[in-house]
Formats: C-alpha cells, sequence, structure tokens
C-alpha cells in the first residue's frame, strides 16, 4: 500500500514526545514552534480537553512512512499547498501545462516553417 500525501501522519523524527505537534506542523506548513504553543494555550485554556485529544491522535494516527520522509523541501511544499488548497493546486498545474503546451506549439512552429535559413543551419548542424 502506498502512503497518500494529503492524509494525516505522526512525524515521530521531529517531534518532541509523540510526533503530533510536528505531524501537525508538516500536514499544514505551519511552524511546529507555533502549532507547540498553540497546543500549550488551547490546554491552559480548554481545561485539559485538548490533551485528551492530543492522546488519542498520538495513538491513533499512524507514523510517517519513510517514503515520505525521504521527500524533497520542494515535494513536501507542493503536497501542503494541495492539502491547504486542492482546487488552487490543480489551478496551477494546468496553468503550468497550458504553458508548456504553449511553448511547445512555438517551437513547433519555428521548426517546421519555411525559413530557408534556419533549414541550412539545422543541416549544417548534422
Amino acid at each position: 500500500m502506498t502512503p497518500r500525501h494529503t492524509k494525516f501522519y505522526l512525524d515521530k523524527r521531529n517531534g518532541k514526545w509523540m510526533g503530533v505537534c510536528a505531524g501537525i506542523a508538516d500536514y499544514t506548513g505551519l511552524d511546529v514552534t507555533l502549532i507547540r504553543v498553540g497546543v500549550v494555550l488551547l490546554t491552559l485554556l480548554g481545561q485539559g480537553s485538548p490533551v485528551i485529544a492530543y492522546l488519542v491522535a498520538g495513538f491513533m494516527a499512524p507514523k510517517k512512512p519513510r517514503e515520505l520522509i525521504e521527500e524533497s523541501a520542494e515535494q513536501t511544499k507542493f503536497w501542503q499547498g494541495v492539502r491547504a488548497s486542492p482546487t488552487r493546486t490543480v489551478r496551477d498545474v494546468r496553468s503550468r501545462f497550458r504553458d508548456i503546451d504553449r511553448r511547445l506549439a512555438d517551437v513547433e512552429t519555428y521548426v517546421t516553417s519555411t525559413n530557408s535559413r534556419l533549414s541550412r543551419e539545422i543541416e549544417q548542424l548534422r
């Protein structure tokens, strides 16, 4: 079974205790220190119920698979963007493909044109 990039995983490698805060930070793309401070504040204000949620998440959520740990920073940032806004990400990918397609069409038009000077230069390169 291949790991899913859009699923929440515990990040025990970067975690302090159970890896829940590090997993939330990895999932959202926020700084792990902000997540930890938020959990502490919620615990103080929430009369202990966030501690129960933290423990449940720590015992129920799966560990981050090795394939996802070894990702590049660029891939990690991309998947955080997908989780944050899938619609925007799809729109961005479509835009990139349209741009690539347009550039390829420009190259094809240039290469297949009846420009005799270009034909001579290509033949000289062979």
